[in-house]
């Protein structure tokens, strides 16, 4: 006789960790929510007071093999926050803001307090967006994920009127390229960065070019969510076109919202490049092309 367990699914562990999240996930409640968790499906009433031609915006995407450096740092609080402020940048830059996220964590083998803190990033990055995370999908598939593997997955949803989406239409020459900093290397790279620095280093170590910085620190730093200096440069008119700067870098983005006939000029020298990029560089003798259409 077989059980499900011995053969590699503990529900006992999944539900565990529902119950360890449960509150967590309450705390990121907005008004809309109008089902607990549990429901088949989420519900969401959206606040349409002033909004004339209501448009929603959805996003997608994960977090790619970060998730290999938490797993070596056996650090799990900072990637949950990654997904989400990736998915909120997506639709942010098309002037939307963010109502409900949703997420899918796949892994090989469930471990309830490594679930939990993943599900405390989610939680943490969506009460500072201000954003409901209202269900998810734990699937414990020991044949499709190896030992210690996991992956998240997650979908935001947004609103907008039709009247403010932003597309990059009027983006016309003249116009100055403004740059938010960051800080780290987002979500994208990761395998380039994996594979140059940890030939050398290991988590742990902590080379001066990092300013004392540990390399798991420095790789694990938080995606930026740029929703706040987004909307203020909107509410005050002064943003034509945004691009989410993420896989494709610079000259991957920018023309994402460029019109025909337009084209950016970006002088690289005009800021200083942060210690973790110049390391990835020098230690993997990266062309200079290749770090910009990769970060």
């Amino acid at each position: 006789m077989t059980t499900y367990k011995e053969a590699g699914v503990d529900i006992e562990a999944g539900d565990e960790t529902v119950d360890r999240i449960r509150s967590t996930v309450r705390d990121t409640f907005t008004p809309g929510v109008q089902a607990d968790i549990g429901a088949f499906g989420a519900f969401f009433a959206p606040d349409l007071e002033g909004v004339e031609d209501p448009m929603l915006v959805s996003s997608i995407d994960g977090v790619g093999t970060k998730l290999k450096v938490a797993t070596r740092a056996k650090r799990y609080d900072t990637v949950g926050q990654d997904l989400v402020n990736h998915c909120v940048n997506d639709i942010a830059v098309c002037g939307a803001e963010p109502m409900y996220f949703l997420d899918y964590y796949g892994v090989g083998a469930l471990e309830p307090s490594t679930a939990e803190a993943v599900v405390e990033g989610f939680a943490t990055a969506c009460k500072k967006n201000e954003c409901a995370l209202v269900g998810g999908e734990i699937a414990e598939m020991p044949d499709v994920y190896g030992e210690g593997d996991f992956d998240l997955v997650g979908t935001v949803v947004g609103l907008v009127d039709k009247a403010d989406i932003v597309e990059g239409d009027d983006v016309a020459p003249g116009d100055v390229l403004l740059g938010l900093p960051s800080t780290g290397i987002h979500t994208n790279g990761y395998t380039l960065a994996r594979t140059v620095l940890f030939d050398e280093y290991t988590v742990e170590d902590r080379p001066p070019e990092l300013g004392g910085e540990s390399v798991g620190e420095a790789l694990l730093r938080v995606h930026r969510s740029y929703l706040r200096p987004i909307q203020t440069l909107l509410e005050a008119d002064l943003a034509r076109g945004l691009a989410h700067v993420t896989g494709g870098g610079l000259p991957g983005n920018l023309q994402r919202v460029m019109p025909d006939g337009c084209k950016a000029v970006v002088d690289y020298d005009s800021w200083d490049r942060p210690p973790l990029f110049s390391l990835i560089q020098s230690e993997g003798d990266v062309p200079e092309a290749d770090m910009r259409r990769t970060f």
